[in-house]
């Protein structure tokens, strides 16, 4: 069966390909290839994202990748700014596959929109990792240092907004490879060219590669509810890590059940700083609304050494099931280590929409300490 699908698949297949390896293998891929893949949502970023990476993989056999769409991840929970480094194959990245980031921002929003400048800012400082930790050109004894590819996703919202936060990160990273697929619905296209530089001026130091997207848009409200369920089912699945392996999930009451049985991790409140990330409440109300809500975790100790970007590493998500204001403490269930939790003095509160399952199992503060006190 073809990468793409649909009519034309064996042609667009070919032309994918041929796309990958021109990347991969051209004469002048030292230093390393740094690719961008833009197109409008649904035009098969992920399928072509997927075959790039394998075929830098052959060559280079490290490849990272720097996600960049918040709304439709592809191995993180949503919310998520992230780097990666993979060494092997990767799966398909159409199906569910979590794996953990060499580091992260979270954003705490599925779009741009309410603040493309800390996205931006997120973006720029993992960008400054990957140069820092990974291009260096004066490690080749180091494998863990040398040099290696990157792979840039970027997100399928190519209008308004979502095209100057595009051109804003093309024109910060300064790609060696823009690959650019487009759509038989002109509308949903980005510009012609080098859209992203002033005037549209050429490149001569970047390879621009149009290639045919996978398939034809479905409806509008389709595409928003799919990406609406895969959200969900990405979050689901990170906090199932909190259950036993083993144990059984053959409906939504199962994980609602499983979920209410974790005894919840005790963060001090005193201790705590709440980063409401898109100040959507004033002053110390903030811990009036953090009950039922998905927030990111982090440590003041875990900053990046970037100019760009001040904030701390997100070390995962946490699912606040009660505050005990006059107790001093936050009731929390996360699949990160309690030793890492040990470190926890910021929480970054966001606007994810959380998952019926999760909202089900929000305890008061009295049941909690009850069962507390039973164990």
């Amino acid at each position: 069966m073809g990468l793409c699908g649909g009519e034309g698949s064996e042609e667009r297949e070919r032309e994918w390909v041929e796309a990958a390896e021109a990347v991969a293998y051209d004469s002048c891929t030292w230093p390393p290839p740094v690719v961008a893949v833009c197109g409008p949502g649904n035009s098969g970023k992920s399928a072509f994202s997927r075959l790039l990476l394998n075929t830098l993989l052959a060559r280079y056999k490290r490849v990272a990748y720097l996600d960049t769409d918040v709304g439709q991840p592809e191995f993180t929970p949503p919310g998520f700014v992230s780097l990666h480094v993979l060494e092997e194959q990767t799966k398909d990245l159409t199906m569910l596959y979590l794996r953990p980031p060499k580091r992260c921002f979270f954003f705490g929003d599925v779009g741009a929109h309410r603040n493309p400048k800390l996205l931006l800012s997120y973006i720029f400082g993992l960008y400054d990792y990957f140069l820092q930790e990974l291009y260096c050109f004066n490690e080749t004894n180091n494998p863990q240092k040398s040099a290696i590819p990157l792979v840039i996703n970027t997100s399928g919202w190519v209008k308004g907004i979502g095209l100057h936060v595009l051109s804003e990160i093309l024109r910060y990273v300064s790609p060696t490879d823009v690959i650019r697929l487009h759509s038989t619905s002109e509308g949903k296209n980005l510009p012609d060219g080098a859209f992203w530089l002033d005037g549209h001026q050429g490149d001569s130091r970047v390879n621009l590669i149009v290639i045919r997207a996978s398939q034809n848009s479905p409806r509008h409200l389709l595409v928003k509810k799919e990406a609406r369920m895969i959200r969900d089912l990405r979050l689901i699945a990170y906090f199932r890590q909190c259950l036993p392996r083993d144990f059984p999930v053959f409906s939504c009451d199962d994980l609602v059940q499983g979920f209410s049985d974790i005894d919840p991790f005790q963060l001090p409140l005193s201790k705590i700083q709440v980063i409401d990330l898109h100040c959507q409440v004033s002053g110390g109300a903030v811990y009036d609304f953090l009950t039922g809500t998905i927030v990111g975790l982090g440590s003041s100790t875990c900053l990046p050494l970037s100019s760009e970007c001040s904030s701390p590493w997100c070390i995962g998500l946490g699912f606040i099931k009660a505050v005990d204001i006059p107790g001093n403490c936050i009731h929390l269930i996360t699949p990160a280590s309690h030793h890492l939790l040990e470190n926890i003095d910021i929480i970054f509160r966001s606007c994810i929409t959380v998952p019926t399952c999760l909202l089900q199992v929000s305890d008061e503060v009295d049941d909690i300490t009850e069962r507390l006190r039973d164990l």
